[in-house]
């Protein structure tokens, strides 16, 4: 009788050790989906996680990129562990043919991931020119599980493999490059015009608005922040163009128009926006009822926005 030749040990741990990989994935982007939405700061050891992280190449269709990493790790997670939960005595023939369709999808869906994170690493290395360890991290799980999708099972046919996988592939970066051909053409033209102040304030200020910047002037107010934080545009576009030109603004990204980077440092500044009024630190968007209490402002109230 000739004895059953086992398996290698990576055929049999490649979608456990797959879920994992996606599990960690999908937590990560979990959190900067939650820090994106909240408006809230990311907890980074490198202030490179901002700017990358608050990029006009961080959303896609107005949500965060992050997002859609989140839903790619858990569509990973759930093939993963798919076939281990049919029991493979009972109904043998149906977890078999489930591993052979979620192995494929495995397949197509990482191929896709590893491209569109190849791409960003590229982005964040050549044009932001900064480091995200969380973006590190997620380009080096989705490269794992690319890894695992090949390495963890045993392929009849490698010569199809790979013509399906450059196929994959192919259309992925043309889709990358169609959907953030918009940012790199808007990029081109902020670099030839006026690239130091990228959010113009397209909102005008009201009679309340004017008033209670004039009384953060008056009591030393600042607001820190960094020319291409998003955030830092919607609390700009709360007071107005008119009352905003009154605001003790410090630019703390060197980069930028009249950079004072040096008082951020000393500030301890780590998210962007953040107020310094009366000697406390306020980190986030603040609406102008709320700048209003913390700075004991007085006048009036209706305000605009």
């Amino acid at each position: 009788m000739i004895a059953k030749r086992s398996s290698p040990w990576i055929h049999r741990w490649s979608r456990p050790i797959s879920a994992a990989i996606a599990s960690m994935g999908a937590v990560e982007t979990a959190y900067l989906t939650w820090v994106k939405l909240t408006g809230n700061s990311a907890a980074c050891p490198t202030q490179g996680c901002e700017q990358v992280l608050n990029s006009p190449y961080a959303s896609i269709f107005g949500l965060p990129l992050t997002l859609f990493g989140l839903l790619a790790y858990l569509s990973i997670g759930i093939l993963a562990i798919a076939p281990l939960l049919i029991d493979r005595h009972t109904q043998k023939s149906l977890r078999s043919n489930v591993e052979e369709q979620t192995r494929l999808l495995m397949f197509a869906l990482s191929t896709a991931m590893v491209v569109f994170s190849g791409y960003l690493m590229q982005i964040m290395v050549f044009e932001i020119q900064e480091f995200c360890p969380y973006c590190v991290a997620s380009a080096l799980f989705a490269l794992s599980l690319f890894i695992l999708s090949i390495w963890g099972h045993d392929w009849q046919d490698p010569g199809q493999l790979l013509l399906t996988g450059l196929t994959i592939g192919m259309v992925t970066l043309i889709g990358v490059l169609g959907i953030y051909g918009s940012i790199n053409s808007s990029q081109t033209s902020l670099s030839s015009g006026n690239s130091s102040d990228p959010y113009e304030i397209a909102t005008t200020s009201g009679p309340a608005e004017l008033e209670l910047a004039r009384h953060l002037q008056q009591i030393g107010a600042k607001e820190y922040g960094a020319y291409w934080c998003p955030h830092c545009k919607d609390q700009k576009l709360l007071f107005g163009k008119e009352a905003f030109a009154m605001i003790d603004y410090v630019e703390c990204d060197p980069k930028g128009k009249n950079a004072r980077a040096s008082l951020c440092q000393e500030a301890g500044i780590t998210g962007y926006p953040t107020w310094e009024i009366n000697g406390q630190f306020y980190p986030g968007i603040l609406s102008l009822e709320k700048l209003a209490d913390l700075s004991g402002y007085q006048g009036r109230r209706n305000f605009k926005y």
